[in-house]
């Protein structure tokens, strides 16, 4: 019995150390932004609750995200305002068009997005493609501006499931989402190359701020954009993570294959 015991309590403390200790040190990796290693990738609501993940990033200046939206289609949101919140319920209960339509401010770092941009997804406000975007280093390591946003897919106008007020409902896997805004950009000719760092690990019963459901591997996709919106006519450049994030990601793709929503 008391060789039993041991085993149990040598294999519960190996168990920890691989789950808790190892396993998310190999998968870690901002080899190429390390100045993003010890920053948080959640966003949080006006009340602090946790938020939409960070998932995206940009690396370019401002007018270069400004150029890189509009070649891909999609169009800078409006601000909460009395007119914007009166336009977006008129937008989806009539189903009428609103390309500019508000997102309900997010919160990294202590404070609001500093550009947000949608693309909607039928007639009306009430399921669109949207990101919103942090500036966040002056300088990263290609010696340029690097910017993180939480991209996420409305699929629903509804009440929030923690203060009841009435939101958009987002879709529950929002690596589609990220690699959905990946390909626009890539489409339109805006992108130099591809990488990705750690965000906030893999997670399968994720809540954001409205209590919405969401799954990602945990990988923020960073997008080096052009230059002054010279487009480029070849495709971008593919960084590979390091081969233990990318078994992570093929487990991941298989486990979503099987639960994914």
């Amino acid at each position: 019995m008391k060789r039993t015991l041991i085993a149990i309590a040598a294999l519960a403390a190996l168990y920890a150390i691989l789950a808790y200790i190892v396993l998310p040190a190999l998968w870690t990796h901002h080899e190429r932004q390390p100045r993003l290693a010890d920053r948080s990738m959640l966003t949080a609501t006006r009340q602090g609750i946790p938020g939409d993940p960070i998932n995206f990033g940009f690396v370019g200046d401002r007018e270069d995200i400004i150029r890189a939206m509009h070649e891909a289609g999609w169009y800078a949101a409006n601000g909460v305002t009395l007119r914007s919140s009166v336009e977006i319920i008129g937008s989806v209960l009539l189903d009428r068009p609103y390309r500019a339509a508000p997102v309900s401010p997010l919160y990294y770092e202590g404070r609001s997005e500093d550009l947000a941009y949608e693309k909607p997804e039928g007639v009306s406000a009430n399921r669109r493609h949207h990101i919103r975007l942090w500036h966040v280093l002056d300088i990263g390591l290609e010696g340029r501006p690097i910017w993180l946003g939480a991209s996420t897919y409305d699929r629903a106008v509804g009440l929030s499931h923690y203060t009841g007020q009435v939101t958009h409902h987002i879709a529950p896997q929002i690596d589609k989402e990220r690699d959905f805004l990946a390909a626009e950009l890539k489409n339109a000719g805006m992108v130099k190359a591809l990488y990705t760092v750690t965000g906030t690990g893999p997670t399968l019963f994720g809540h954001n701020g409205e209590g919405d459901l969401y799954q990602t591997d945990g990988e923020i996709w960073i997008v080096q954009l052009v230059v002054k919106g010279n487009k480029r006519t070849e495709p971008p450049l593919i960084l590979d993570p390091p081969t233990l994030v990318q078994a992570k990601n093929t487990i991941w793709n298989a486990l979503m294959g099987v639960v994914g929503q």
